[in-house]
C-alpha cells in the first residue's frame, strides 16, 4: 500500500502514479494482507508491522474444530542499497484442538510458533525506474488518471528465506494429527510482482515455495488487489492458495487500512474458505509503525551546489581583496 497526501505538490500525484523509487513520503506495509511487496522500505528505514487475530476452524468429516487466537509480526530494515531489504517475520498461535468423535473425544492446549522466517528481498526488475514518462503531470489530473499500457509491466523481486521450526512443533505441517518431531531449518523462496495502475490501484502476485526439502513442503500463490480511495483510506481484496501433501485451501481476505499518520498505520481484515475439511474464519486487526532515517542522495544540479574547497578559497580572496566584485554573491 503506497499512497502520499494529495496535497504536496509533485508528491500529491504519486498516489495514482507508479512509484518511481523505493522510499515513499508514507509508510508503505505490507499488511492488512500476507502477501509481500516487490518494492522494499527504502534505505534506513526499520519498520515494525504487528498484528492478532482469532482461529475458528471447524473439520466437519473428522468432526473436530479449532479455537483460539494468534500474533504475526514482521521487521523490516532496507539495508545498503534501495533496492535491498532484509526482514524478520513470523506467526505465533495458542489455541485449543477439540475432537468431538465419540469413539475418542479429547480436548488438547497448543502454543508455538506456527512460522519464524529470516530472509532477504532484492528488486530485480522497475519498470518505473528512470522513465521520463512517468513523471507526475502537475497540471492535469485526468492525465495522470489515464490508464497506460506501461503499466502492465510489473516491477519484480526474489525473496530468499530460512524457516526455523522447533521440535515437537504442532503446527508443522499444518494438520492436528501429525507434527514436525526433528524442526530445524528449511529454505523458502518467492517471486514477488507488483503493478502499480493510475486512480490507486495496486495489484501484487507472489508465488513461493516454503519448507523446501522437508516432507511438508508447500506452494502458495497470493494475489491482492488495493485500491486507495483517498489521502487515508485504502481498501482490499485477498487469494491465497495452498497446496501441499498435508493441506490445501483457498483463502480469501478482504479488509481496509487507515492511515493515521506518515510513520504509522492501522489495519482490520477478515479470512475464510470455501469448505468444511476445515472451514477457516478469522478476524485480524493489526498496525504498522517505521522509524524513518532515510536521506535522499545530494544531486549536483549544475552549479547550485559548491564544492566545500571552492567555498573555500573564494572566501580567502574575498578577505584579500574585499573591494573587488564578486559575482557568486549576487
Amino acid at each position: 500500500m503506497q499512497r502520499l497526501k494529495p496535497f504536496f505538490t509533485m508528491l500529491t500525484m504519486l498516489a495514482t502514479l507508479p512509484i518511481l523509487a523505493q522510499y515513499t513520503d508514507v509508510i508503505n506495509s505490507n499488511r492488512p494482507g500476507v502477501s509481500k511487496a516487490a518494492f522494499s522500505v527504502g534505505t534506513n528505514v526499520l519498520q515494525f508491522e504487528l498484528g492478532g487475530y482469532t482461529v475458528k476452524e471447524e473439520h466437519t468429516p473428522l468432526n473436530y474444530e479449532i479455537s483460539g487466537f494468534g500474533v504475526d509480526f514482521a521487521a523490516r530494515f532496507g539495508l545498503l542499497l534501495e533496492e535491498l531489504e532484509v526482514n524478520v517475520e513470523g506467526t505465533f498461535q495458542n489455541d485449543t484442538f477439540t475432537s468431538n468423535t465419540s469413539a475418542i473425544p479429547f480436548e488438547d492446549s497448543r502454543s508455538n510458533f506456527r512460522s519464524f522466517t529470516i530472509g532477504a528481498k532484492y528488486l530485480v526488475y522497475d519498470p518505473y525506474k528512470n522513465a521520463e514518462e512517468e513523471k507526475p503531470n502537475l497540471y492535469s489530473y485526468h492525465a495522470n488518471r489515464r490508464f497506460k499500457w506501461k503499466s502492465l509491466i510489473p516491477a519484480v523481486a526474489v525473496y530468499l528465506g530460512a524457516n526455523i521450526d522447533s521440535k515437537n512443533n504442532p503446527f508443522v505441517p499444518y494438520t492436528p494429527f501429525t507434527q514436525s518431531v526433528d524442526g530445524g531449518f528449511s529454505p523458502k523462496i518467492m517471486i514477488a510482482t507488483q503493478n502499480n495502475f493510475a486512480g490507486g490501484w495496486v495489484f501484487v502476485m507472489n508465488f513461493l515455495k516454503d519448507r523446501i526439502g522437508t516432507d511438508y513442503s508447500d506452494f502458495q500463490y497470493i494475489l491482492t488487489l488495493t485500491h486507495s480511495f483517498s489521502d487515508q483510506w485504502v481498501l482490499f481484496g485477498e487469494a491465497q492458495g495452498i497446496q501441499s501433501d498435508f493441506y490445501a485451501d483457498n483463502i480469501f481476505r478482504f479488509g481496509g487500512a487507515y492511515l493515521w499518520t506518515k510513520n504509522f498505520q492501522l489495519d482490520a481484515n477478515i479470512a475464510f474458505n470455501a469448505k468444511d475439511t476445515p472451514s477457516v474464519f478469522n478476524i485480524a486487526f493489526g498496525a504498522s509503525y517505521r522509524l524513518d532515517w532515510h536521506k535522499d542522495k545530494k544531486i549536483d544540479n549544475g552549479g547550485n551546489v559548491e564544492d566545500k574547497t571552492d567555498t573555500s578559497n573564494r572566501k580567502k580572496k574575498r578577505k584579500k581583496k574585499n573591494t573587488d566584485f564578486d559575482s557568486d554573491n549576487i
